[in-house]
């Protein structure tokens, strides 16, 4: 393999091999004024082998992947991911006997590449492995194994970060449901305590009760 450290993440965000510019910047860029092969050239020789899968899914597949926001995506893959990876690869009974992590890294990022596409959102790894698979071009091939080789790591990250992504999403809508209910119940819960307190008053008014004061007092009920 030559030069494996471009393919390596830094704690910023995904396989920068410098500081300056950053890979989203560089993506972005690339995104937003080219496209299909020119748009993977473009990429791929800034920020190794992800930039030209990208580039040529762009170009086969368009939609988000030919999008700047695919840069946002590109920034989230964090070096907290790439150990994650490396141990879960390292750890399999099916890993590789020829091949490190290192080789098979692009297709870790491949998978949560795509988890971040909006458009595969509920989507199971069949149904999108068409358009990743046309990013895994003869390069790709011969530097990284063929596509039915790597396949089984783009899949591992792709099902992960998709459920990782829904299970927030899931926790988001129930916390904001929950949120909801508790408001509402406040609300009616201090609009009957107003009325409580207002139907006591007159009582203790009435009944000439010493220990009653407007408002609320030890004497009235609450909720």
């Amino acid at each position: 393999m030559d030069r494996k450290d471009e393919l390596k993440p830094k704690d910023g965000g995904v396989l920068n091999h410098d500081d300056n510019p950053s890979t989203g910047d560089v993506v972005g860029e690339a995104v937003g004024s080219l496209s299909g092969v020119a748009t993977g050239a473009a990429i791929g020789s800034a920020v190794g082998p992800i930039g030209t899968i990208i580039g040529a899914i762009a170009g086969a597949a368009g939609g988000w992947w030919a999008g700047r926001t695919v840069a946002e995506a590109a920034g989230k893959f964090t070096s907290d991911h790439d150990t994650r990876y490396r141990e879960s690869y390292e750890g399999r009974e099916d890993r590789l006997a020829d091949r490190s992590y290192d080789d098979v890294r692009p297709a870790y990022q491949l998978g949560y590449l795509a988890s971040e596409n909006p458009d595969y959102q509920g989507k199971s790894f069949e149904t999108v492995e068409s358009d990743l698979q046309r990013g895994w071009g003869n390069d790709l091939r011969a530097k990284h194994g063929d596509w039915a080789t790597v396949r089984p790591y783009a899949e591992e990250a792709y099902s992960r970060n998709t459920s990782v992504t829904s299970r927030e999403a899931t926790n988001r809508m129930q916390n904001s449901s929950e949120n909801l209910g508790d408001r509402a119940a406040d609300t009616t819960r201090n609009a009957a305590n107003s009325v409580i307190g207002a139907v006591d008053n007159v009582k203790d008014r009435v009944d000439g009760n010493p220990a009653s004061k407007p408002g609320l007092d030890p004497t009235d009920s609450r909720l």
